[in-house]
């Protein structure tokens, strides 16, 4: 280590212990708690508000959040990058029981505590579960859709995401209550993915096909989902079937209004307690006792009592409104305080200050090291002859019969020496530009190309650019990674493959030891 660097290093910590000595007016630990939400809508962005309110209550606590948009590949590099982030826990709602488990491994397996929400994952590799039960709300709309129609009917049902495990477990709970019900049938099992655009595409495609069967009750895995069942059956014309939905949610659009306007005919609460979810966290990581799996209340929402749940719900959602608009007057209060304390905290901006300008000291200091690493490949490839001969020239202590020699035979040796090099050169930015996808293209690969025993490669590649040829393979599949990275739209993992490492995790460690960044930051960086 440089002793600029060293120097840097000792005012950081000096500055840091001022700090901590100046400002020890709290002695909480600060927790990072990163919430990966495999969707977008407006059930989560209730959980999200809920969830920030709960931080109100716990000013230790930054909340980190991605929404993966239904995507597997994109919740599975989110997760990684909060936990490459530092967090210090992993709340997560996995898309798909199986295709995000991975992800959620390695979290764990780096001791970050992770709390499984409202979906399920097939690895036992968390540290607690909390959810309201699926299979029991598919019942239990099972058994009113019976009581409904009287024991009679002809049902539709639109499922979920494929492989979520709301989706799997509510369908086998209404699978289980209607088995009691033989003269009720389930005339079709729609594929739906909680969306209302695909279950009313997918319906209309259904009522295309099928114009003369009549459905008595549409059964929705989500109230959205049962929200586009109803517009291709209105679009369709003819009698309308009764809609239920599961979510129940308060608001402008929520299940309980279109419950109470006749829209849908019920409902089930899906309850998102965001809250709860944060004092779950708070608990595990201050080491106080907590419940491993943890089941949350949920109802059913009907005609008879939409009205009263509207009225609840809207009234606990304006004493949220007015929670942040007291949160917000409290930001504004310890900020007047703040200016009354002007002379004492005048002290601290200075140590930050100093802090800042060490810290931008450090970096600049790590960006001077990468571009020189940089340059080093750039000069292999563009390098002088005249430059590398000089390199390679032997020492003074040559042997003096050798230093004797006419200058006939040393000119003529210089000029073959010369081109020796400049097809070394040429040989070896051929075969390592040819191979660097290959992540089975190695040192000795690397000197059987070029017809070198790999201690004469060392001793080639060490004299034209001070480094190992393991340090030019690895600086050149980085500096290739970097320009993919900025050029396309490849994921870190397809960029990884692309310039020939196995492994994402070990390729984000090299590129964030080489430009102090992890690679997703990379696009980001201006």
């Amino acid at each position: 280590m440089s002793k600029p660097l060293k120097t840097v290093q000792k005012l950081l910590l000096a500055t840091f212990a001022i700090i901590t000595i100046v400002s020890c007016s709290t002695n909480e630990k600060q927790y990072r708690i990163g919430v990966s939400q495999c969707s977008d809508d407006i059930w989560r962005d209730k959980q999200n508000a809920e969830l920030r309110m709960g931080a109100y209550f716990h000013e230790n606590v930054e909340l980190k959040f991605a929404a993966a948009y239904d995507s597997d590949e994109r919740q599975i590099q989110q997760i990684d990058s909060l936990v490459n982030s530092g967090i210090d826990l992993l709340i997560v709602a996995p898309n798909q029981v199986s295709t995000i488990s991975t992800a959620i491994d390695r979290a764990y397996d780096k001791g970050i505590p992770v709390i499984v929400f409202e979906r399920k994952t097939n690895s036992q590799k968390y540290t607690a579960f909390i959810s309201a039960d699926n299979y029991e709300m598919g019942r239990q709309m099972g058994k009113y859709i019976a009581s409904r129609l009287k024991g009679k009917g002809r049902v539709m049902e639109v499922m979920g995401l494929e492989g979520s495990s709301p989706a799997i477990e509510r369908h086998k709970g209404f699978k289980e209550a209607l088995n009691g019900y033989p003269n009720i049938v389930v005339a079709a099992t729609l594929q739906g993915d909680w969306t209302e655009p695909t279950a009313y595409s997918t319906v209309k495609k259904w009522r295309d096909a099928n114009p003369s069967e009549s459905i008595d009750l549409v059964f929705g895995m989500n109230d959205r989902t049962a929200m586009g069942a109803r517009k291709a059956f209105e679009e369709s014309g003819g009698k309308l079937p009764l809609f239920c939905g599961i979510d129940g949610l308060p608001g402008e659009n929520g299940g309980i209004r279109l419950v109470r306007d006749s829209l849908l005919d019920a409902s089930y609460i899906y309850p998102t307690h965001g809250d709860k979810i944060i004092q779950l966290a708070i608990n595990i990581l201050d080491g106080k006792p907590y419940k491993k799996e943890q089941l949350l209340m949920s109802a059913l929402v009907t005609h008879d009592n939409a009205d009263v749940l509207l009225l609840e719900n809207d009234e606990i959602m304006r004493q949220s409104s007015y929670l942040d608009q007291l949160h917000e007057k409290a930001d504004g209060y310890l900020q007047a305080l703040g200016t009354q304390r002007i002379i004492n905290w005048l002290a601290i901006s200075t140590i930050l200050l100093l802090v800042v300008v060490f810290v931008l000291f450090y970096l600049y200091h790590r960006r001077k090291i990468a571009l020189q690493r940089e340059r080093v490949l750039n000069t292999l490839w563009n390098l002088k002859s005249e430059e590398v001969l000089t390199a390679e020239k032997p020492s003074k202590t040559t042997d003096n019969a050798e230093s004797t020699k006419s200058d006939g035979p040393s000119v003529f040796s210089e000029e073959n020496k010369l081109m020796g090099v400049s097809l070394f050169i040429t040989r070896f930015k051929e075969v390592v530009e040819a191979r660097l996808n290959d992540s089975d293209f190695s040192v000795e690969d690397l000197a059987t190309d070029m017809n070198l025993s790999r201690v004469q490669l060392y001793r080639k590649v060490k004299a034209v650019t001070g480094s190992s040829p393991v340090e030019m393979l690895r600086t050149a599949r980085l500096n290739r990674a970097y320009q993919l990275l900025l050029t396309t739209d490849k994921s870190v993992s397809e960029v990884a493959y692309a310039v020939g490492f196995t492994s994402p995790s070990y390729f984000t460690k090299c590129f964030k030891d080489e430009y102090g960044i992890v690679p997703g930051e990379a696009r980001n960086v201006k």
